[in-house]
């Protein structure tokens, strides 16, 4: 039976406690947490550029995003299953943990500083391997990720940014209701939903947009020799810098949105759903139980 509202906040809180006390404790084991959480979601960065490539827009303009989204999907599943760190659930997790004074400002900030560092390693590391993969090199691969790059990367700040919102309202809508649920079947489906939404949905997230906008800079030398005898391609040069088509201006607008989605639109809605008095009451119960098993 799905938790009650208080008793789900409590649960959030307690996750937050058993993160952030791996940090100060372990710091790392949280770093290596974070670093394969990364790599979990460029596993299914990986397979979304795989099933996407070469599908005609004009079979159906939504198909490619509903195979990406539907390959996706279960990198979430990987990372809540194994207890990995996600530095964009962890914003949700986090924040609740600091309504539940369970951890200070301070620390929240420094978490999810750690946790993106890690998830940035993870997935810059596993996209770099795949993009040496001699499959990735064929050209409706190549021209699939360079696709993808340009796209996320020529949009302008808001237009990421308001995506970046999107993203995180529904992946860690799916990530905190993964914690109200008791059954494995159910935390399945609703953290295989998340990245089904956001992928499918066109959105921005952070950490996948570090390996989706980095494999086309990766090959962008092989993408110019494949098209530079088509004349129906205009080249259009990505980089790693804050201008247009550059893979910082992306991530620094989706990280933006995505501490806003995560925070305003999850953490802070679900904290004021709950009854301030029964979360008291269930923290007394807590403490009285310790109490009876110190006792006895």
């Amino acid at each position: 039976m799905p938790l009650n509202a208080e008793e789900h906040i409590l649960g959030v809180a307690d996750v937050c406690s058993k993160k952030w006390d791996m940090l100060a404790e372990r710091p790392l084991a949280f770093l290596l947490s974070a670093f394969a959480g990364g790599a979990f979601v460029c596993f299914g960065a990986m397979l979304a550029l795989a099933v996407s490539a070469g599908v005609p827009q004009n079979l159906a303009p939504g198909l490619a995003n509903l195979l990406m989204g539907l390959v996706f999907m279960f990198s979430l599943v990987l990372i809540m299953f194994s207890g990995m760190t996600l530095v964009t659930a962890d914003m949700a997790y986090g924040l609740v943990g600091v309504f539940q004074s369970r951890i200070s400002w301070a620390s929240f900030v420094w978490g999810v500083f750690v946790g993106y560092v890690g998830n940035f390693a993870g997935s810059m590391a596993f996209m770099w391997i795949m993009s040496k993969g001699g499959g990735y090199h064929a050209l409706p691969w190549l021209m699939r990720a360079h696709d993808i790059g340009v796209a996320k990367t020529g949009e302008t700040a808001m237009e990421i940014f308001v995506m970046g919102i999107i993203c995180t309202w529904t992946l860690q809508s799916a990530a905190i209701l993964f914690m109200k649920t008791n059954d494995d079947l159910s935390k399945i489906v609703l953290a295989a939903y998340g990245p089904l939404a956001f992928v499918a949905g066109m959105n921005e997230h952070c950490i996948a947009n570090i390996g989706f906008l980095a494999v086309p800079l990766f090959q962008q030398d092989l993408w110019l020799t494949a098209v530079s005898g088509m004349e129906s391609v205009k080249p259009v040069l990505m980089h790693w810098g804050f201008g247009r088509y550059g893979w910082a201006h992306n991530q620094l607008f989706t990280v933006m949105g995505n501490g806003v989605g995560g925070t305003l639109f999850v953490a802070v809605v679900f904290q004021l759903v709950a009854d301030p008095l029964k979360l008291q009451q269930l923290y007394r119960n807590r403490a009285s139980d310790l109490g009876s098993d110190t006792t006895s």
